[in-house]
Formats: C-alpha cells, sequence, structure tokens
C-alpha cells in the first residue's frame, strides 16, 4: 500500500489544531480585495480575515480565481514522483469548476507518474462541510484505509453533509445571480433574510425566508435538529462572516438541543466569503442533505 497525502483547497474551513496534528495540506487559491491580490496558502486566524470582511463592508468588491489543472500539477508533483498518492478535496462541482481543473489535471499527471495516482474528491461541499470530510479523511487514513480506499468512503458519506445558512446581505447573492435585482432590492427593504443550503447536486438553493436575523436563526437550529443523524459523528461546524455574536448565539442554540455536539467555530474563508459577504453564519454537521 502507497503512502499518501491528503489535500483540501483553501475554499474549506477545518480546525486549526486538527490540520496541523493529522497532516493535512492545502492548495493554495487567490482572492482580491478591490486592486489587491491575495494568496490564501493556510488556515488563517480571525483577526487576519477581519480587514477582508471591513472591505467589504466599505463597499469594496472582493472576487475569487479558480485555480487552473497546471497549478495542482505543479503541487502534486512533486508527491507522486516520490511514489507518494494524492488524496484531494475539492470545492463542490455545483459552485465551480474546480473539480473540472483537478480531473484535468489527475489525468496528465497519470501519464508521467504512472507508480502513483491523485484521487479526486467531489465534496459536493464547502467551507466547513469540507472540514467534516477533511477531518474523516485524516481518520480513515489512520485507520489504514488506502487513497484509493478513502476516496469511496468519502464519496458514500459526502452525502451526509448538512449545510445550513443565512445571508446577510441580498446584494452578494445578486452580484452571484443567485436572486434577481428586484428580489434583493426589495428583500433588502423588508428585512428578508434567505435561508440556504447545499443540496445533493453540490448548488445554492434558497429553501426559506424570514424577516429579520432572530427568527432566520430559530428556524435554522429547527432544521438542524430535525435533518441530524445521531448514528453519525456529532461535529458541528459554525461558521460565520465576521459576525462574532451570531456565531456565539447559534452555537448556544446548538449545544442547548444536542449538548453532546462537538463544535468547532471558525471565520468564513475570504474564498465564500467574497460570494457571500459579512454577517452570514452557517451550521454544518451530518445528517439528512436535503434533495431539491
Amino acid at each position: 500500500m502507497n503512502q499518501y497525502v491528503i489535500y483540501m483547497d483553501m475554499s474549506g474551513d477545518l480546525d486549526e489544531s486538527f490540520a496541523r496534528e493529522h497532516d493535512i495540506l492545502f492548495v493554495p487559491m487567490m482572492y482580491t480585495i478591490g486592486s489587491q491580490e491575495k494568496f490564501c496558502a493556510t488556515l488563517e486566524k480571525e483577526e487576519d480575515l477581519k480587514p477582508f470582511y471591513a472591505a467589504q463592508r466599505k463597499g469594496v468588491e472582493t472576487r475569487t480565481s479558480q485555480v487552473t489543472p497546471q497549478q495542482y500539477i505543479d503541487i502534486f508533483s512533486p508527491w507522486l514522483e516520490k511514489g507518494m498518492d494524492v488524496l484531494y478535496l475539492s470545492l463542490s462541482s455545483g459552485l465551480t469548476k474546480t473539480f473540472d481543473s483537478v480531473r484535468l489535471a489527475a489525468r496528465d499527471l497519470a501519464e508521467d507518474y504512472p507508480q502513483a495516482a491523485v484521487y479526486p474528491v467531489d465534496t459536493l461541499s464547502a467551507t466547513g462541510g469540507m472540514g467534516l470530510l477533511a477531518e474523516q479523511a485524516a481518520l480513515n487514513r489512520e485507520k489504514g484505509l488506502s487513497a484509493a480506499e478513502n476516496m469511496e468512503a468519502l464519496n458514500e458519506l459526502r452525502w451526509k453533509v448538512c449545510h445550513i445558512f443565512m445571508v446577510d446581505d441580498l446584494m452578494y447573492l445578486k452580484r452571484g445571480g443567485r436572486i434577481d435585482p428586484t428580489t434583493a432590492l426589495l428583500g433588502t427593504a423588508l428585512n428578508i433574510k434567505p435561508i440556504l443550503v447545499i443540496d445533493s447536486k453540490g448548488k445554492l438553493p434558497t429553501i426559506k425566508k424570514k424577516r429579520g436575523v432572530k427568527l432566520a436563526m430559530k428556524e435554522m437550529v429547527a432544521d438542524y435538529l430535525s435533518r441530524r443523524d445521531p448514528s453519525l459523528p456529532a461535529r458541528v461546524y459554525v461558521v460565520h462572516a465576521d459576525c462574532e455574536d451570531r456565531a456565539d448565539e447559534l452555537i448556544a442554540q446548538v449545544r442547548a438541543v444536542t449538548p453532546e455536539a462537538d463544535i468547532t467555530r471558525r471565520m468564513l474563508c475570504p474564498v465564500i466569503g467574497a460570494h457571500v459577504g459579512p454577517g452570514m453564519f452557517a451550521v454544518i454537521f451530518f445528517g439528512d442533505r436535503i434533495d431539491l
């Protein structure tokens, strides 16, 4: 059995100590704040992410760029040359073409390095959902699963990763083409807060709309409680876009209904934050994913 490394891209959010202790590696991604280009290569601390969201609140445009096949080739080649496989967890194919890029890279690398392989996983997830799968990938490796076996296990488990989140500023969804301008303007005027999920296709449908943050959070916790699967690990990620008070309240409500929950709080990575804006918060866990 070949040794192998585990990578995820920087659109995922993962407990920093877990990543360090279990040797999870990261594929860097680029984002821009106005005209300033940033290189996101590792998990950033909350204090380092605050300027990003502060810029958004001032109206500065934020954008991201996709990882190219050549970038994957450059990162993975040194490992394959050593005879080590690469297990890679990609952002959902329903949200980006990243998975297409890594598949092209894997195909080209297979010709140059027949002694090892790249095993790409379309997580159908983002942010903390990728974190949950990365944690399980590391535990599977420690149990002795090969890279190929691990990929198959993750391909099964990904259907059980649930994301429920609220977006504060509808204009970010408008810019990304998720809602039309009229809906964005009307919803903003009426203080409408959309609740979104990542569905079984890895896409982002809006499932409910509530007036105000309190009602939206209450609905999210109710959905969490109804969808969680007690037979799976009680790991929960609460992810927020620079709104610690909302994240802390969400954590308190999740703990009130499931005291056994093992919760990690993370500030949302800028790669996803660029598309949802400040004030967003999410609860991510193992359960019954919505199939629309």
